[in-house]
């Protein structure tokens, strides 16, 4: 471990460390704020999905961006962006218009967020050796997922006792700590020289991944549509249901809330480790099961709000049927992503990735506003959204067992 944990690795752990977290609380606590105040599904699902378009679209240049320009730059200069963005939001609040106002602040942070994490992920292999990678990659990954795990149960806990203000103040401290110390990293950087623009790279990538997908990979236009459908039928139900479910119709604390996306972190946390222990049990053409448990997890949440049920009753199978949720949904994307960095040239692995990720989550913004005006509609019937979306996902979760079957089947490159 002597040999992974260098200074400049170091630093980058470090301050993702405090970055990340910063991050948590604010996304948890700020869509909650919004909730609080306004005791409107339809604007909840409405901001979340406005705020979700910048960070699919910006991760189609996030990576381009970092492979262009000096990657500590991006960092430090993000970071310093992003507490500057908090500290005026929090001078504003009160005096702007609540939902104009929490909209740009999520937009801009999401698109953030869609440049730098790219940054990031492309410095690892400059500032640690080869051999390296992999456990360098992990640590990396484990301190986003504890950050997702601890930053809801934190901003929980600070949000219910001390309201917003002191989440902001907090997050702004740690943003420009992890700015300050990021100026002292050395990832080494040489500048581009094929001429190219941001924007005409962006374009002549997009050209080059979608003509290696129509002629050489057809099969992966139909796993484009299943996550597509996947994300506007479930993820979006569950990005906008679970935090109506509980603080509005369970009428549960704002520490419990961040108790039941803790447990999603800490689901994905357990999803990542059967998926590399288990990973040569674990076949693609068997993903529509994982898919098939994932829609289950939004009958049972359906369940949890019947009348009949207490509500500390339906709070517990919520947070228990969202970790088993989070658990599925992460060991399922791990077989995906596999399966087609194993059959992606190398040289278009990035951008392929790219497209899939961005592609694939156009449908989520959608589905978020519009399950925040179904649940707004159906106020005294709630059941009846996460049942529908629970019966639909698993039409598309059946249909995909033909096609993760034939890309299975597809060989890989060489």
């Amino acid at each position: 471990m002597n040999k992974l944990f260098k200074r400049d690795f170091t630093m980058v752990v470090i301050g993702q460390i405090i970055s990340l977290f910063g991050n948590a609380i604010l996304r948890f606590a700020l869509p909650l704020y919004l909730l609080r105040e306004t005791n409107s599904s339809s604007l909840f699902g409405a901001v979340t999905a406005c705020s979700f378009i910048p960070m699919v679209i910006f991760s189609l240049f996030g990576g381009i961006i970092a492979d262009r320009k000096n990657k500590r730059n991006i960092m430090v200069v993000l970071d310093f962006a992003t507490a500057a963005v908090i500290l005026i939001f929090s001078f504003a609040l009160g005096k702007i218009l609540l939902v104009p106002l929490m909209i740009a602040v999520l937009m801009i942070l999401y698109g953030i967020s869609g440049i730098y994490q790219p940054a990031v992920q492309a410095s690892i292999p400059l500032i640690i050796e080869k051999e390296m990678l992999m456990q360098g990659n992990a640590v990396i990954n484990m301190v986003s997922t504890l950050a997702g795990l601890l930053g809801p149960i934190i901003g929980g806990i600070l949000f219910g006792a001390f309201g917003i203000m002191p989440i902001l103040y907090i997050s702004v401290g740690c943003f420009i700590f992890s700015a300050i110390m990021e100026i002292f990293i050395h990832i080494p950087f040489e500048k581009n020289t094929d001429g190219k623009s941001v924007l005409g790279a962006v374009g002549s990538d997009l050209s080059d991944s979608f003509k290696f997908i129509k002629n050489e990979k057809p099969i992966f236009l139909s796993v484009l549509g299943i996550l597509a459908l996947f994300n506007l039928i479930l993820s979006a139900m569950m990005i906008v249901g679970i935090p109506v479910i509980v603080v509005q119709i369970l009428g549960m604390s704002d520490a419990a809330l961040g108790i039941t996306q803790g447990a999603m972190g800490l689901g994905g946390l357990a999803g990542g480790i059967i998926a590399g222990a288990a990973a040569e049990k674990i076949r693609l053409k068997n993903g529509y099961v994982i898919l098939i448990i994932c829609s289950l997890a939004a009958f049972f949440m359906g369940i949890s709000v019947f009348e009949a049920i207490p509500k500390n009753v339906g709070y517990i199978i919520i947070t228990a049927v969202s970790f088993g949720a989070m658990c599925a949904s992460t060991m399922f994307s791990v077989s995906m992503m596999t399966a087609v960095q194993q059959q992606t040239p190398s040289n278009l692995l990035g951008k392929i990735m790219a497209v899939i990720i961005a592609v694939s989550g156009c449908s989520q913004p959608v589905g978020q506003a519009v399950y925040g005006v179904l649940f707004d509609v159906f106020a005294d019937k709630p059941y009846l959204v996460m049942i529908g979306a629970a019966v639909l996902a698993m039409a598309v979760s059946l249909y995909s067992k033909k096609v993760f079957a034939v890309l299975e089947n597809e060989a890989p490159m060489k």
